[in-house]
């Protein structure tokens, strides 16, 4: 089974600007690009805002342990609903959880088996 990743990248403004630029060249001549599947920060402190101990333990619980909702989820890491529904939220919003709604609950997965983290210098 192959594993499935994201990457996580922190780079400048200008460096993230310069790819879009060449991904809209590709576009206008009409080549296809290549599938990325990628979260970029521009400084380590950002990605620590985001990344947080306890954010890590719901994506590794999500994935492990596939709790069948949001519900089971707070309760098999010990916190608070609210709190987990507000970080699980932002999670989805970045793309790093996918959500998934029935009729009575809110069921995350996780699509990936590694978070890579690739630094520019």
């Amino acid at each position: 089974m192959k594993t499935k990743k994201i990457r996580i990248e922190i780079r400048s403004l200008d460096s993230a600007l310069r790819e879009a630029g060449e991904g809209f060249e590709k576009i206008s001549k009409g080549q296809r690009l290549g599938e990325k599947t990628a979260i970029y920060f521009s400084n380590i402190k950002d990605l620590r805002k985001v990344l947080t101990e306890k954010r890590l333990e719901l994506l590794k619980t999500i994935k492990d342990r596939k709790p069948s909702s949001i519900y089971e989820l707070a309760r098999m890491v010990n916190r608070d609903l609210k709190n987990v529904l507000q970080d699980v939220d932002y999670l989805r919003e970045i793309g790093m959880v996918d959500v998934t709604e029935t009729a009575d609950k809110k069921v995350p997965t996780v699509g990936y088996d590694v978070l890579s983290l690739e630094l520019a210098i």
